[in-house]
Order: C-alpha cells, then sequence, then structure tokens
C-alpha cells in the first residue's frame, strides 16, 4: 500500500531546515573569523599570550616610558 505524499511533506521540511540551518551556521562562524577556517582550539601563542608580562618601558616610574 503507497503512503500518500502529504505524509511525507512534513520529514522533508524538517530535512530543509536542518539543511538551511547548517549552512547558516557555516558561513555565521565563517564570516565571523574573517573567511578563514574556523579555529577548534587555540595553540601555545594565545594560552601563553594573556598572562604575559607587559613590557619592561610600560613600567611605573619609567622616565621613558610613554
Amino acid at each position: 500500500m503507497p503512503v500518500p505524499f502529504e505524509a511525507l511533506l512534513p520529514w522533508g521540511i524538517i530535512a530543509t531546515m536542518f539543511g538551511v540551518t547548517g549552512v547558516g551556521l557555516y558561513y555565521t562562524k565563517h564570516l565571523g573569523n574573517e573567511g578563514k577556517k574556523t579555529r577548534w582550539n587555540r595553540d601555545l601563542w594565545d594560552r601563553v599570550s594573556r598572562f604575559s608580562t607587559p613590557p619592561p618601558s610600560a613600567a611605573v616610574g619609567n622616565p621613558n616610558s610613554l
């Protein structure tokens, strides 16, 4: 016994919306990262640079600092 196509329309709509959402998320991430690939893990430079000390010229009391 064949299945009426009206019964399959909701499944087609759901599958289409999953595809549209996936493509939308891909382009949102792509544009948010200036067109480069999405970074999944930070490298050592990003982890270390957050805790680095300021350069010596930025010390308080240094007459050569800006």
